[in-house]
């Protein structure tokens, strides 16, 4: 029986106390801890914790660890829970989720080993993750509707379907710059209100380098310059404003000068990287695409262990914007289904191990449903071989479907986080919602 509260109670204990512990969140399937002192972590024991799948970040402050899908939801709030019921009892507030510093979560006591790049990705990385729920499903819901659309099902629906699918994406970057002023310690709302400017409708009678701008122009990358800027401005004039001026001049500041930085010179600048990613990436797999498949493929499962491929969501999330999907998508997918091939060979293979047998069975439908965690830290990393047969089955699986992007049978993702049965409601190509599956 799964005793989530004991889980949470054992980890707490074990990464230093609560005391030790300055920030909580989690993604699909890891609990994100900032702790002060990396050196009060006991890494091994919370590897060996009932339950915990993997431990990333060791010895440094931002501490991940693996707990699957589904698990890492109810641990995670209980986690939270202790924690503000810890700094109640001791009268100074709730610290679980707080805005951190400038510094925020990579500040801690003690050197870090990630270098300056790593830092900023997870960074970045940490402004797009609270939303990935949302884009998750955004995206089935505008697969469904484009499948049903297809097959002439449900005409009365599909409108309905439509407008539920595409109202987060129309307004994604004021989440952007929300997420973006909280993570980097500017106040979240100020991060909003200037990232809105980028969607309203409004920026169309605005001309900036000659040419009338457009809604939305620059996207999600300009939502998130908008809002790191805004954080400077907020932090500068609050450490020169008196009290009775910073209530009111310091958001009159922020929302003005930061605002009009990204009217006449942010959009623009977004935009034109914008452009470039989406050039980039349709160059990449019409000229080199079985190439790229095959790298992308091969190296996306160790990316997932150690967390990196997250800093490649403002990437998927600029494609979708620009294009209606990420073509990328589909060939980082792959070594998802290497993995899957592993795992079940090895349970063909080890047939007297009744033990991994069954963490395959409980890992798998989550590894057919895209979560690949359960599995490389349950069975094929520990083995050793087995991930390195995976990675080779998903370089060949990139490389299969970068070959007919070569011939002109791309297909994308309208949605990011699903990469097994999930994401074929979410496929678009060329001939529209799943139409493009005949090429992948």
């Amino acid at each position: 029986m799964r005793n989530d509260t004991a889980t949470a109670s054992a980890v707490l204990a074990l990464t230093g106390g609560p005391a030790n512990v300055r920030h909580v969140t989690h993604c699909l399937t890891r609990l994100r801890l900032t702790v002060t002192d990396p050196a009060a972590v006991d890494e091994e024991a919370l590897r060996a914790l009932p339950g915990v799948l993997g431990v990333i970040g060791a010895g440094t402050p931002s501490l991940q660890v693996v707990l699957g899908p589904g698990v890492v939801d109810t641990v995670t709030a209980e986690v939270q829970r202790q924690l503000a019921a810890g700094a109640r009892a001791q009268g100074v507030g709730a610290r679980a989720g707080a805005v951190e510093t400038d510094e925020g979560s990579h500040s801690p006591t003690g050197p870090s080993r990630k270098g300056p790049l790593a830092v900023s990705l997870s960074r970045v990385a940490n402004v797009f993750i609270p939303l990935i729920p949302a884009l998750v499903g955004c995206g089935i819901v505008a697969g469904v509707g484009g499948l049903l659309t297809n097959a002439g099902w449900l005409p009365g629906l599909t409108p309905a379907l439509a407008a539920v699918a595409s109202g987060f994406m129309a307004l994604i970057a004021v989440f952007v710059g929300y997420q973006a002023a909280k993570e980097f310690g500017g106040t979240p709302i100020l991060g909003g209100a200037v990232a809105a400017v980028i969607v309203h409708p409004g920026v169309a009678k605005v001309t900036a380098f000659g040419a009338h701008l457009s809604p939305g122009q620059g996207g999600v990358l300009g939502a998130l310059a908008a809002a790191l800027l805004a954080t400077r401005i907020e932090k500068w004039c609050r450490g020169r404003l008196p009290g009775a001026l910073d209530v009111l001049l310091t958001p009159t500041v922020t929302v003005l000068v930061a605002g009009l930085a990204t009217l006449y010179g942010l959009m623009y600048a977004a935009g034109a990287v914008a452009t470039a990613i989406g050039t980039g990436a349709n160059w990449l797999l019409t000229t080199t695409g079985a190439f790229a498949g095959l790298i992308l493929g091969g190296l996306f499962l160790p990316l997932v262990m150690l967390g990196l491929h997250q800093a490649l969501i403002p990437i998927h999330t600029t494609l979708i914007e620009q294009q209606g999907y990420t073509v990328l998508l589909p060939l980082l997918a792959m070594a998802g289904a290497g993995q899957v091939g592993g795992a079940l060979a090895v349970y063909v293979r080890l047939r007297h191990d009744t033990t991994l047998r069954a963490t395959i069975r409980s890992a798998l439908p989550a590894g057919l449903l895209g979560v690949g965690e359960p599995l490389i830290y349950g069975v094929s990393l520990p083995l050793g071989r087995p991930f390195v047969t995976a990675c080779v089955g998903g370089a060949a699986g990139g490389g299969f479907v970068g070959f007919f992007a070569m011939l002109g049978e791309k297909v994308g993702a309208t949605a990011i986080g699903p990469s097994g049965w999930a994401l074929v409601a979410g496929e678009e190509g060329e001939e529209g919602p799943a139409g493009g599956a005949d090429g992948g």
